[in-house]
């Protein structure tokens, strides 16, 4: 076991070994560093002032992703490498990103710029070819007040034209050497047994230590838990991470089903999870943004009990089930089954999420999937619809319908569902039988994001159109008939 973080710094080796377990990586940036280019902006992973690119190795290769570094804490960064906007000229000569910028007007006030610089410095690097669907996707986690996003879009097109030969690519593979070196195999705590930061490197090790510190704060993404940092102000004397244990975060495939390590962020399993199903794909996209999603993790929103989670009624209506693993002991239960009430799940002191296991759907499986938010990019649910009916013909043989935001946990519409099984498509009066049943399986509250009565009448809607498009598919009109909020060239649909 080693004491102290190691790191790199724009290539250059780092080591840290003083540090409070909560501190964030904006902080030490800014404070200990003295590298202000890095802006605090609203300090909850939202405006996307902060973004930072971290790179770390997967599968072989280097690969640098933007990431929120007010809510990233800095133990995570172990074995990684983390560059900054401070970091991008060379000498008196801007980076292409930041030329183009200045070419095409795409600053104003500035306070956001950084952060942009940096979403569209990891694109520069990610091989992708810069169109605008690209350019998108990589800036739905940064707000511009000021400037607007043509002018900002533009210059991430006009850099994309330039040679790729920065600083970062002329020693990139000197420093995908280093990475490597340092996972080495070490578990890590930095502290003391009252108050520390680990980071265990293998899954037994992991599970022992949750298992032996039942009060600890266990880490996956701190998409979350880092709000409890910046927001609530609350101290985590211990901290837990899950992210350098080797195969937590593995994903295998079989003809049957799909296993997610809990450890996996949404970035690496979201080819697994889109191959799913289409649905499931244009959910992901909008689940947060690009540095959430390559920081958060699928078992992380499952096991905070969040009722406003986007995958949790996803998964349920695929018939989840999850591997939970205390000390080394292992239990399964449906995914479902999990949630016990607002707050509360079905996990002990120092019990890890362990896996996600999801059958995969079968030929007469039908799935929809929708996401009802007020912002298309980066907004939490105010509504999460998810079906999954199995057909015979016409007919539908059972049905799993689950819901977030309509009660306290994600939750299965089981009154609706018994009014689905052997309706006919054909048959729209039995249609809004199953519509009314929603009214006992929901009970829905008013909040900041929508009332009950909008969020019932939503859910009413989306069943209606889940089998509009269903009838539709039988029919062999499905193409006409599907309503996407996906941007134009994710999957082949036009954002409306």
């Amino acid at each position: 076991m080693r004491d102290a973080l190691h790191f790199l710094r724009n290539g250059k080796p780092v080591r840290v070994s003083d540090f409070d377990p909560d501190t964030t990586l904006l902080d030490y940036l800014r404070l200990r560093e003295r590298k202000t280019g890095t802006k605090e902006g609203c300090n909850e992973g939202d405006c996307g002032a902060c973004t930072v690119a971290v790179g770390r190795v997967v599968d072989g290769r280097l690969r640098y992703e933007p990431v929120n570094a007010c809510i990233q804490l800095l133990g995570q960064i172990d074995g990684a490498d983390v560059i900054t906007v401070d970091d991008l000229a060379e000498g008196e000569v801007l980076h292409p990103v930041q030329q183009a910028m200045v070419d095409e007007h795409g600053s104003q006030c500035g306070f956001c710029t950084p952060g942009i610089v940096m979403s569209l410095f990891t694109l520069w690097h990610s091989g992708r070819a810069m169109d605008r669907a690209d350019v998108n996707e990589f800036l739905s986690g940064n707000l511009c007040r000021c400037t607007g996003y043509r002018p900002i879009a533009d210059a991430a097109i006009r850099a994309g034209r330039a040679k790729r030969n920065d600083a970062l690519a002329k020693r990139f593979a000197e420093t995908q050497k280093q990475i490597t070196k340092l996972r080495n195999g070490e578990d890590l705590l930095v502290g003391d047994e009252n108050r520390f930061f680990a980071a265990p490197a293998s899954v037994p090790s992991l599970a022992a230590l949750c298992a032996a510190h039942p009060d600890a704060t266990i880490l996956a993404g701190s998409t979350d838990v880092g709000l409890w940092i910046t927001k609530q102000l609350r101290d985590l004397p211990k901290i837990i991470h899950v992210g350098r244990a080797r195969g937590f975060g593995d994903i295998r495939k079989s003809a049957t089903k799909l296993v997610i390590g809990a450890g996996a962020t949404y970035a690496e399993a979201f080819d697994a999870l889109s191959a799913i199903d289409p649905d499931l794909r244009t959910v992901l996209l909008r689940l947060g943004s690009r540095q959430v999603r390559a920081s958060g993790t699928v078992g992380g929103n499952i096991a905070n009990g969040s009722p406003i989670g986007d995958m949790p009624p996803m998964l349920i209506a695929l018939g989840a089930s999850l591997e939970l693993n205390h000390g080394g002991k292992t239990r399964t239960l449906k995914l479902e089954d999990f949630f016990i009430d607002y707050g509360k799940q079905d996990r002990q002191p120092g019990e890890l999420v362990a896996k996600i296991i999801l059958p995969l759907p079968k030929a007469r499986e039908h799935f929809r999937a929708y996401k009802i938010s007020k912002r298309f990019d980066q907004d939490i649910s105010a509504v999460m619809f998810a079906l999954n009916a199995t057909l015979s013909g016409t007919r539908i043989a059972s049905a799993r319908l689950a819901c977030g935001g309509m009660a306290a946990t994600p939750k299965r519409a089981r009154h609706s569902e018994a009014a689905l099984a052997g309706l006919d498509l054909g048959d729209e009066a039995g249609w809004q039988k199953a519509v009314a049943a929603l009214e006992k399986d929901y009970a829905p509250i008013s909040d900041m994001r929508a009332s009950a009565d909008y969020r019932m009448q939503t859910v009413k809607n989306l069943l209606v159109k889940a089998l509009t498009e269903l009838a539709g598919e039988v029919a062999g009109g499905a193409a006409a008939l599907r309503v996407s909020g996906s941007r134009s060239g994710a999957n082949g649909e036009a954002r409306p």
